[in-house]
């Protein structure tokens, strides 16, 4: 398992950002029957892990996308940390709504993008790719080029990585549902008999049931 991977896992489940009840699962606003749960909005209340991620996603933008000159948050879960970044590197911020504003300008994207700039996309979390994937169509739409997106967890749906490739976007993620899952077992979270039914979850996770005893 990577460093980075690793240290961001073990933030993550220590402040509960994300929880894991394999044996008493919870339920998404899908419907789904998910053994882990998963809210990075949490980080923001802890300024010490809050830097760590700003840095982090930084530093992988410093690296991998030299060129950029605009970051996007999606909204909402990632306006606060794309603002955080934004500040940190210096540049013009933005943000994407799920849907267009229902009055005055009726915006879908909010701040000032002009065709041709080059924008990094930030997403606090990726579970099927849809609504992230329906950011990165509305800043091509206006006319902007996504370089690619970070984000600081995915559960890394077979769904969700073909939905990206097919859109030709590129994906980094801080963490990894495996990282989650080894820094879990590693630290008697959970119990290797639990190891199974996690990723047994992640193959098909709509049509997923556990019978709660």
């Amino acid at each position: 398992m990577k460093t980075l991977e690793k240290a961001v896992a073990e933030k993550l489940l220590r402040i509960k950002a994300v929880k894991l009840q394999p044996r008493n699962p919870f339920t998404w606003a899908s419907g789904w029957k998910s053994p882990i749960y998963c809210d990075n909005r949490k980080t923001l209340s802890y300024p010490q892990i809050r830097t760590y991620v700003k840095i982090e996603i930084s530093r992988l933008i410093l690296e991998l996308y030299p060129d950029v000159e605009v970051i996007a948050g999606v909204a909402t879960g990632a306006i606060a940390q794309g603002a955080l970044v934004a500040d940190a590197l210096g540049l013009p911020f933005i943000y994407i709504r799920p849907t267009p504003k229902d009055h005055g300008l009726e915006n879908l994207i909010e701040g000032d993008l002009r065709p041709g700039q080059k924008v990094v996309v930030i997403e606090d979390l990726i579970s099927t790719g849809g609504s992230s994937l329906k950011a990165v169509e509305a800043i091509r739409k206006d006319g902007s080029e996504v370089l690619g997106m970070i984000a600081i967890f995915s559960y890394g749906f077979p769904e969700a990585e073909q939905k990206f490739k097919a859109a030709k976007v590129k994906l980094h993620t801080l963490c990894s549902y495996d990282a989650v899952l080894n820094e879990a077992l590693a630290t008697k979270y959970i119990a290797e008999a639990d190891i199974d039914t996690l990723k047994q979850w992640r193959v098909n996770p709509s049509q997923w049931k556990k019978d709660i005893h």
